[in-house]
C-alpha cells in the first residue's frame, strides 16, 4: 500500500522551519498592535458568491484559481483565496463599520496555481485593514506600518515601495476605454493573455510580464491623464507625508493591482531578491467595497503581506534569528523514584523559569544512555537525578557545552547554579 502524501502545492511547515515563521508573526502582532490595530479571526470557507461579487467575475483568480464545491445543502462555498473579503463581510455582518475600525487577521489562503518558489497552493497571509476614513492620512499609516515591519525584520534594505494611483470608478472607467482603444490597434502584436484580457480585464495589461507588450504599452495612454481631482489632490497629499516621513518610493504608473475592487491608492512592496515571485506586500484603497458588499458606504484601504515569501526573504538576507540550541536543560533520572522526584522538581523550576525551555528524558534506559540523548539534544546542559541525589536531597549539574564543571548541589541552590551555568555556556 502506498504512502498518503500531502496534495501537491500544500506543505508541511518542519519544526526546524518554525522558529523563522514565530519569529515573523512575533513581530507583525506586536507592530500591528502599536498602531491600534484589533486582532479578528475569519472563517477559512465563505460563499462563492462573496468573492464573485468583490474580486470579479472576470478575474484570474475568480475564473482559475478558486477552490470551489457544494456542500451538502447544494450551496456553492469557496476555500478563501484572499483575507479582505471576508474581512468586509464580517466587519458588515457584525455591525462593526458604525465607527472607524482598524483590523487586522493572518491564517492560510487557497489558489489554484503552479507551485513554485515562494507560491503554493495554500500559503499564509497577514492582511491589515482600516475601515471609515476616506482621507489619505490612513494610506500613509499603513504604508509606514508596512515600512515599520521591514525594519522590524531587518528588510529595510532589500525591498521598495511601488505606489499608484488608479482613480475614481469613473476616471478609470474613462481610461479604460482609451487603453482598449489604442491596444484594439495593435491586437495582432498581444499575447495571448493579453488578447484575452483586453475584452474581460484591460487594466490588467498593464502589468502584463511579457516584454513585447510591455514595449507596447509604452505608446499607450498614461491613466495618470485620466485622473479625478480629487483622485490627484489625494495622491499628491499621500506623497507629500510620505516624503516627509522618509520613506522613499517610486511612482509606478502601470501599477493596477489584480483585484476589481481597488480605487486610487494602490501600492507594492517588492525585491528583486526572490526572483519571479518579487511582490511581498501589495494593497489600496476599496472605497466602493463596502457598499458592494451590502453595507452602507464605507471607505476602506488595506494590504496583505504573504509570509512564505518574506520567510523566504529573512533567510535570504539572514535576519532569522536561528536558536542556538533546541533546549537549555535536559533532565536525565536513573529509575522510578528518582523519575518521579525529578518531575516534581522540574515542574518547580518550570514555575521560577518561565521560558526556560527543559526537555525531561522518558522511556527509561541507563543514566549513561541517557547523558548520550542529553548531547544529541542540543541542551546546554544536564540535570541529574539518582538514587544518591534522592537520598540526599541533592541534583548534579552536568555542563554538555564549554568548559563547566559538573557539580552537585542541594535542591534550594538549583536554580541560581542553573542561571549562572547558562549565563556562561551562552
Amino acid at each position: 500500500m502506498s504512502n498518503i502524501r500531502a496534495i501537491r502545492g500544500m506543505n508541511d511547515i518542519l519544526p526546524n522551519e518554525t522558529p523563522a515563521w514565530q519569529q515573523l508573526e512575533a513581530v507583525v502582532a506586536a507592530t500591528v498592535r502599536g498602531y491600534g490595530y484589533g486582532e479578528i479571526r475569519l472563517p477559512v470557507v465563505e460563499h462563492t458568491e462573496l468573492f464573485k461579487r468583490s474580486i470579479g467575475e472576470v478575474t484570474d483568480i475568480v475564473e482559475k484559481e478558486m477552490y470551489t464545491f457544494n456542500d451538502r445543502n447544494d450551496e456553492s462555498l469557496t476555500l478563501r483565496p484572499e483575507g479582505t473579503a471576508g474581512c468586509v463581510r464580517a466587519a458588515i455582518q457584525q455591525g462593526l463599520l458604525s465607527v472607524p475600525q482598524r483590523l487586522w487577521y493572518a491564517g492560510p489562503m487557497f489558489r489554484y496555481e503552479r507551485p513554485q518558489k515562494g507560491r503554493q497552493r495554500q500559503f499564509h497571509q497577514v492582511g491589515v485593514e482600516a475601515f471609515g476614513i476616506a482621507t489619505p492620512d490612513i494610506d500613509a499609516e499603513l504604508i509606514l506600518l508596512s515600512a515599520r515591519l521591514w525594519h522590524q525584520l531587518g528588510l529595510s534594505s532589500s525591498v521598495t515601495l511601488q505606489l499608484n494611483s488608479i482613480g475614481s470608478n469613473e476616471s478609470r472607467a474613462a481610461y479604460r476605454a482609451a487603453l482598449v482603444a489604442y491596444l484594439a490597434q495593435h491586437r495582432d502584436a498581444l499575447d495571448a493573455d493579453s488578447q484575452r484580457r483586453l475584452e474581460s480585464n484591460p487594466l490588467r495589461i498593464l502589468d502584463s510580464k511579457n516584454p513585447d507588450t510591455q514595449a507596447l504599452l509604452d505608446g499607450a495612454p498614461e491613466l495618470s491623464e485620466y485622473l479625478d481631482e480629487e483622485s490627484q489632490a489625494d495622491f499628491a497629499r499621500l506623497c507629500e507625508l510620505l516624503t516627509a516621513a522618509g520613506v522613499e518610493f517610486d511612482v509606478n504608473p502601470r501599477l493596477v493591482r489584480g483585484l476589481d475592487y481597488y480605487n486610487k491608492t494602490v501600492f507594492e512592496w517588492v525585491t528583486d531578491q526572490l526572483g519571479a515571485q518579487g511582490t511581498i506586500c501589495a494593497g489600496g484603497r476599496y472605497d466602493g467595497l463596502v457598499a458592494q458588499l451590502g453595507g452602507k458606504a464605507t471607505p476602506g484601504i488595506g494590504f496583505a503581506m504573504g509570509l512564505e515569501r518574506l520567510v523566504l526573504l529573512m533567510e535570504e538576507v539572514g535576519s532569522v534569528a536561528h536558536d542556538s540550541a533546541r533546549a537549555d536543560v535536559y533532565v536525565i533520572a536513573g529509575g522510578d523514584l528518582a523519575h518521579q522526584c525529578a518531575l516534581v522538581q522540574v515542574e518547580r523550576l518550570r514555575d521560577a523559569h518561565a521560558g526556560l525551555r527543559i526537555v525531561q528524558h522518558v522511556g527509561g534506559g541507563s543514566i549513561k544512555s541517557q547523558i548520550k540523548k542529553a548531547d544529541k539534544s542540543g541542551a546546554m546542559v544536564a540535570l541529574i537525578w539518582g538514587e544518591t541525589e534522592v537520598d540526599e536531597g541533592t541534583v548534579t549539574l552536568k555542563p554538555l557545552r564549554g568548559q563547566g564543571q559538573q557539580l552537585t548541589l542541594p535542591l534550594a541552590a538549583l536554580p541560581e547554579a542553573l542561571d549562572t551555568a547558562l549565563s556562561v555556556e551562552s
